[in-house]
C-alpha cells in the first residue's frame, strides 16, 4: 500500500506549478563522500542522499539504523531489543557486510564480523550523515558492494555555544546529552557527550527463554579540534568513542545473558592548500571494536580487532577537470580468546580519479589497485556520466565493479563446540553494477528516480553449513522513487523502492529483504509549533535464505511534534508505532510496541 501510495504522492506534487510552491533560496548542498572531494549534491553522477543535524533531531526514530531505513533503498534488521545487533541492508545486498562505513573519515566496525555496530552509535553525536548507494570499492576498498554510509561527528565554529538535551520515555528510557562549541579564525573545537540508558523488553518470548526485561545502556562522547596553521594550512583531530551494555536472551529460563562493545576511532589530519590548483591532505589514525560476551557473570567469549589507517590524497585541478592521486595503508588485526591461525592483514592501495564538465555534460572516473596481503592484488573502477538537460533536470548512467574480502571470521574462526569453523580457501566476492538516474530540483522541490543492477558472483555463504563457502551469484536489481519538497504550507517527502534479490543458484530471495517498502511524511511548521506524521510499510520477507520462513509485511504510524519558546529552546515529542503493531524484522525476536519520548532541547544558534 505504501508503495502505491509513495508513488501517488510524487505524482501529485509534481503537477503543482512551480509559481505555487516555495522557494528555493537555500544554497547548495555539498558532499565528500561520493567522490572523496567537495562537490555540489546537484553536479552528483552518483545517488546520494545527506541527513543534517537537523535531520535528525527531528526524526521519529529511536535509534540511527531506523533512521537510516527510512531512506530510499535502505532497511535493517535488528536481533532483539535496544542494543541488540542490528544491520542496515544497502539496495538488497546480498549482506549486511556489503556496505563500508566512516566516521570523520576513518573505516570502522569489527574485523572479525566485518561489519558496524549500529547500536553503538546515538544520533546525538551525529553532525551529518552521508548515504553513497551503488558499488564504490574504487573509491573505498573492500566491503563498498553495496555503498558506503559515513558520519561526520559534531563541529565547532563562532562564539562558545553549550548544548543540552534531555528526555525520557517507555520501557524506562532515559537520556542525557550535553556539549560545547566554538571557534575563532584560527582555532575551531567541539566537544560532546551523550549517556543513554533503557530497561527495555525481552528480546525474545517462549518456554525456553529468559522473560525478564533486557535492558542497555551506553555511554559516548566526541570530539573535534581544527587549528590552521597559515592561511590554507590546517591540522585537526577527530575522536569518537561509545561503551554499551546489553542483556539479551539465549537458552535458559534462569539465564542471563549480556554483551559489552565498545567503539573508538581517532583521526588526525593535516590539510595544505599549497596553490590554487593542488591541495594534500595526510591522514592517519586507529578504530578498535572490543566485544565481551558474558553469561551468568562470567565471561564466555572476548573479540578485539584494530585497524590502523594512513592516508595521503591529492587533489588536483587542471583545465581539463579535477584530478584525484591517493594512496592508502589498511592494517588489520584481531585479538580473541579463541586462537586464530592468521590474525593480522595489511592492504596497500592506489586511487587515480578524474571528473569533468564539459557545457552539459559531465565525466567521472576512477581506478584503484588493493594488494591485500592474503589475497594479492585486487583492481577496481567505475565510469560515470551525466547529462544537464535543463536546470532543473538532470540524468547520469555509470559502470562500477566492487569486492568484499572475507572477514578473519570468514578465514579463521576456530573450531567451536557447536561445530562450526572457518574456511582459509574462501575467495573474495566481487560484483558488477549498472545503474541509470534521473534527477529533478528546483523551487523547494527534489525528486529522484534510479535503476540499479548489481551482480554478485563468489558469495560467501554460511547458511545451513557450520563452514562458509563461495556459492555461485546473486542478483540485486530494482528502483527508487523519492521526492521531498514543499506543498500548500505542508512539508512532504515520500520515497518508495522496489527490488528483486535472489540467489541466483537456487532462485531464492535473499533472506531479510522486502521486495517493497516505502515511507510517507507529511508534516507543517507554525509559528513555534511543529507537527510530522509519518507512515513505514515493508512487504514481507523470508528469515532465511532457504525461504522456508517468511515474515509478514507490516506499517507503522510514527508521530512528533515540538514547540520552541525561543529560538534557542524547545520541547519535543515522539511517539513510534502509535497503532502497536506486532511486527518482526529478524525470525524470532521481539520489537517495540507503542512507545512515546518526551525530551527538551537547549541548542543556541
Amino acid at each position: 500500500m505504501i508503495i502505491r501510495l509513495s508513488a501517488a504522492a510524487i505524482a501529485v506534487a509534481a503537477a503543482f506549478p512551480a509559481t505555487t510552491l516555495a522557494a528555493d533560496n537555500e544554497q547548495p548542498i555539498v558532499v565528500v563522500t561520493a567522490t572523496r572531494q567537495v562537490t555540489r549534491i546537484n553536479e552528483q553522477l552518483s545517488d546520494v542522499t545527506v541527513l543534517e543535524r537537523a535531520d535528525l533531531e527531528n526524526a521519529g526514530q529511536n535509534t540511527v539504523a531506523e533512521i537510516l531505513a527510512r531512506q530510499p533503498g535502505l532497511e535493517y534488521a535488528s536481533n532483539g531489543g535496544p542494543g541488540a545487533s542490528s544491520s542496515v541492508y544497502m539496495r538488497g545486498g546480498a549482506n549486511a557486510k556489503h556496505t563500508v562505513v566512516l566516521i570523520d573519515g576513518m573505516r570502522v566496525g569489527s574485523a572479525s564480523l566485518g561489519q558496524f555496530s549500529w547500536s553503538r552509535l546515538p544520533a546525538s553525536q551525529i553532525e551529518r550523515i552521508e548515504i553513497l548507494r551503488g558499488p564504490a570499492s574504487a573509491l573505498y576498498g573492500s566491503d563498498a558492494i553495496g555503498g558506503v554510509i559515513q558520519i561526520f561527528t559534531r563541529r565547532g565554529e563562532g562564539p562558545a555555544r553549550a548544548n543540552v538535551e534531555a528526555g525520557m520515555g517507555t520501557y524506562g528510557t532515559r537520556s542525557l546529552s550535553a556539549g560545547v562549541a566554538g571557534g575563532t579564525a584560527v582555532f575551531n573545537y567541539s566537544l560532546q557527550a551523550t549517556h543513554n540508558k533503557t530497561d527495555g523488553f525481552t528480546s525474545r518470548v517462549g518456554p525456553t527463554y529468559n522473560p525478564d526485561r533486557d535492558g542497555f545502556e551506553n555511554n559516548s562522547a566526541s570530539a573535534n579540534f581544527a587549528y590552521q596553521l597559515a592561511k590554507g594550512h590546517e591540522i585537526g583531530l577527530n575522536l569518537f568513542q561509545s561503551e554499551g551494555s546489553n542483556h539479551y536472551d539465549g537458552t535458559g529460563r534462569k539465564t542471563d545473558y549480556r554483551n559489552d562493545l565498545s567503539v573508538l576511532s581517532y583521526g588526525l589530519y593535516l590539510k595544505n592548500i599549497f596553490s590554487e590548483s593542488w591541495t594534500s591532505t595526510l591522514r592517519a589514525g586507529q578504530s578498535t571494536d572490543k566485544s565481551f560476551d558474558i553469561k551468568n557473570a562470567v565471561a564466555s567469549s572476548r573479540f578485539r580487532t584494530i585497524q590502523e589507517q594512513y592516508v595521503w590524497q591529492n587533489d588536483i585541478t587542471t583545465r581539463v577537470g579535477r584530478f584525484l592521486l591517493a594512496a592508502e595503508r589498511l592494517q588489520q588485526q584481531i585479538d580473541a580468546s579463541s586462537t586464530y591461525t592468521q590474525n593480522d592483514r595489511t592492504i596497500d592501495s592506489f586511487i587515480v580519479g578524474w571528473n569533468a564538465s564539459f557545457e552539459a555534460h559531465r565525466l567521472q572516473t576512477t581506478l584503484r589497485r588493493d594488494s591485500n596481503s592474503q589475497f594479492g592484488d585486487r583492481n577496481t573502477g567505475s565510469l560515470a556520466y551525466g547529462y544537464q538537460i535543463s536546470r532543473a533536470w538532470r540524468a547520469s548512467a555509470s559502470y562500477g565493479t566492487a569486492f568484499k574480502a572475507p572477514s578473519f571470521n570468514d578465514l579463521y574462526y576456530p573450531l567451536d563446540g557447536f561445530g562450526y569453523e572457518g574456511n582459509p580457501n574462501l575467495k573474495p566476492e566481487s560484483s558488477k553494477n549498472r545503474e541509470a538516474g534521473l534527477y529533478y530540483g528546483s523551487g523547494g522541490h527534489e525528486a529522484s528516480l534510479v535503476w540499479f543492477s548489481n551482480k554478485i558472483t563468489d558469495l560467501i555463504s554460511w547458511s545451513g553449513r557450520t563452514s562458509p563457502v563461495n556459492i555461485g551469484s546473486a542478483s540485486l536489481s530494482g528502483a527508487t522513487l523519492a521526492y521531498a519538497g514543499n506543498v500548500a504550507g505542508f512539508k512532504l517527502a515520500a520515497n518508495a523502492t522496489h527490488q528483486d534479490t535472489k540467489d541466483d543458484s537456487t532462485g531464492n530471495r535473499l533472506a531479510r529483504r522486502a521486495a517493497n517498502f516505502g515511507t510517507l511524511s507529511v508534516g507543517q511548521k507554525r509559528g513555534k509549533w511543529e507537527w510530522r506524521t509519518e507512515l513505514y510499510a515493508s512487504g514481507g520477507r523470508f528469515d532465511t535464505d532457504a525461504n522456508t520462513t517468511r515474515l509478514g509485511g507490516y506499517s507503522l504510524l510514527n508521530l512528533y511534534g515540538s514547540y520552541s519558546p525561543d529560538r534557542d529552546w524547545s520541547v519535543f515529542a515522539r511517539a513510534n508505532n502509535v497503532l502497536d503493531k506486532e511486527y518482526v524484522t529478524a525470525g524470532g525476536y521481539e520489537t517495540a510496541g507503542a512507545n512515546v519520548f518526551f525530551g527538551v532541547r537547549y541548542a543556541p544558534k
